[in-house]
């Protein structure tokens, strides 16, 4: 299978996935208080919920322009930067959805073999401590791009979870209800 074929997909339902996590908490809570939630962390040493997303989109994104050999736009380095500031300035729910909606578009531009040519490209990750990881186009997306974004939305996930919003597994992955057979208590 490749990358695109991959990568793509996945970035796309699961932050589809994100958004419905995002509107189902905005439902439950009176607007302060789900707003509050962007602040919301699973530990004191671990980002926000806001971060979480932000970093989610970010992800998803970065993966495009690496993966084609591209510098990434400032616009991603400020994702990031929002996303290491995000305790400080939360942003609202809106907000956040926007980076998904905005990550989603840039997604939904690509070409069925976009990032394909990648797999065998060198890939320098150099993080903001310094450490710099090499790898190929492979690598990076199996041991980087796909776990970095799934982390960011599990934390997400859990965030609100701990915060009393009522998600199950299948708020967490609607788009295997495509594939369930009929008569086996999904339909």
């Amino acid at each position: 299978m490749s990358l695109t074929n991959i990568l793509i997909p996945t970035y796309a339902q699961m932050l589809r996935t994100l958004s419905a996590l995002l509107d189902k908490a905005q439902k439950q809570l009176p607007g302060p208080e789900a707003q509050a939630l962007l602040s919301a962390r699973l530990a004191p040493d671990m980002y926000p919920l806001s971060s979480q997303v932000r970093f989610a989109c970010l992800q998803a994104q970065e993966a495009i322009f690496r993966l084609r050999g591209e510098p990434l736009p400032e616009l991603l380095e400020q994702l990031a930067r929002e996303g290491r500031l995000a305790g400080e300035e939360p942003g609202s729910i809106s907000d956040a959805q926007a980076r998904i909606d905005d990550a989603l578009s840039r997604l939904g531009t690509l070409e069925p073999d976009a990032l394909d040519a990648g797999a065998q490209r060198q890939i320098a990750l150099e993080l903001p401590t310094g450490m710099i990881f090499d790898m190929n186009g492979d690598q990076y997306a199996r041991d980087w791009a796909l776990p970095q974004f799934y982390f960011h939305l599990v934390t997400a996930y859990a965030i609100l979870r701990s915060r009393g919003i009522e998600l199950g597994k299948a708020d967490y992955v609607p788009h295997m209800f495509a594939y369930v057979r009929p008569g086996t208590g999904g339909s």
